[in-house]
């Protein structure tokens, strides 16, 4: 028996042989799959090990180029004797140097712009008004070095500030130490800003014309006289000597101590508004009274110092909204006598009539 054995076609052969060729050197479509899987893990492997050393170059870089401890704390010891050198007040040259240290304790570089930006505003212990402040303190201090920035705004909301009730301030004045008490006193006396006050000597008070000089203004204020109370003036001397002859401590004490006694205050008392009230407070009452007692804007500007008119407008329009539903009532007198006519004028009143012999005196509640 003869066995016959059959050929493929030779096309289909060569299709075969040129299969298997490629099989054996380049695999089955299934090993040739997982081979492709495996050259893209080693590609996205050796991508990512390219990148991270990249950026690991770049960190390096940027470490390298960062200025050390000492190269800021140089640089901001450059910039306050250059404030210095321009006459800049110590205490302004004090308040830019606690900007700026608060600054780098935030762990920003006082040398890149860019981290002070990100600095200021992810503090959220300062207010809109601190961190335009700050801005405006960050760009003084790159002049110096001739570097600009980007400055970031902000803006600084509109706020009617808190007017007390006079019966309010007499508690905290009362309630307060000596020390405090006497300083809180003299700021309601002569509306003067804190600032100006602290510095006041023995020999600024003169107790004969129950003024006292005030010779350290602040923002641009005039120097000049505040008058006193005789409760300033007894409350003074019961205060122990200072040396130099000054009356009161540093602001930063004053104004620490301030807050623990305000806090006691306003707890004991019952009364929230109190916590409301700062040194600053009692400059905005004290030109606030007095315009509605007088009603006389040039008055106001010159017990409060102002070089320019429009910070007095401020005042005015305070006035207006504090007493809006009490504009046009009054307390009324009738005397006779010249005594009792003097003893009005004293305390504000204003002569508007005579009827009958009777002097008829008014004065805005």
């Amino acid at each position: 028996t003869k066995i016959l054995r059959l050929q493929p076609p030779t096309s289909n052969r060569r299709v075969c042989d040129e299969r298997n060729s490629s099989w054996k050197e380049h695999g089955s479509p299934v090993q040739m799959k997982h081979h492709g899987s495996r050259r893209a893990d080693g590609l996205q492997t050796t991508e990512s090990g390219n990148l991270a050393k990249v950026e690991t170059r770049e960190k390096a870089q940027r470490e390298s180029t960062e200025p050390d401890k000492e190269t800021i704390k140089g640089k901001l010891v450059e910039y306050l004797f250059h404030c210095n050198r321009q006459g800049r007040a110590d205490s302004t040259i004090r308040y830019r140097k606690s900007i700026l240290t608060t600054l780098v304790s935030l762990g920003a570089n006082l040398l890149d712009p860019e981290s002070v930006k990100d600095a200021i505003a992810a503090y959220g212990e300062w207010a809109a008004s601190s961190k335009k402040l700050a801005v405006q303190i960050y760009s003084s201090f790159l002049k110096t070095l001739g570097l600009t920035w980007e400055r970031p705004k902000y803006m600084v909301p509109d706020r009617m500030p808190f007017v007390p009730l006079e019966e309010e301030i007499d508690a905290l004045i009362s309630g307060c130490g000596k020390l405090m008490g006497t300083f809180l006193q003299g700021l309601k006396d002569t509306g003067a800003d804190p600032g100006e006050l602290i510095p006041t000597t023995e020999i600024d008070i003169d107790t004969e014309r129950k003024i006292v000089r005030i010779n350290h203004p602040v923002k641009g204020h005039y120097a000049g006289t505040g008058e006193i109370s005789d409760a300033f003036i007894k409350r003074v001397k019961t205060l122990r000597k200072r040396p130099g002859g000054r009356i009161f401590s540093n602001y930063t004490t004053m104004a620490a101590n301030f807050r623990d006694q305000r806090k006691r205050m306003a707890r004991k008392l019952g009364n929230p508004r109190l916590l409301e009230i700062s040194f600053t407070t009692f400059r905005h009452w004290k030109g606030t009274m007095e315009y509605h007692k007088t009603r006389d804007i040039y008055y106001v500007k010159t017990l409060l110092r102002h070089k320019r008119l429009r910070s007095t407008e401020f005042y005015v329009h305070l006035e207006r909204e504090i007493f809006k539903a009490k504009k046009n009532e009054f307390h009324v007198k009738a005397v006779k006598t010249l005594d009792e006519a003097c003893k009005l004028i004293e305390v504000g009143f204003e002569k508007v009539d005579e009827i009958d012999g009777y002097h008829l005196y008014r004065k805005r509640k």
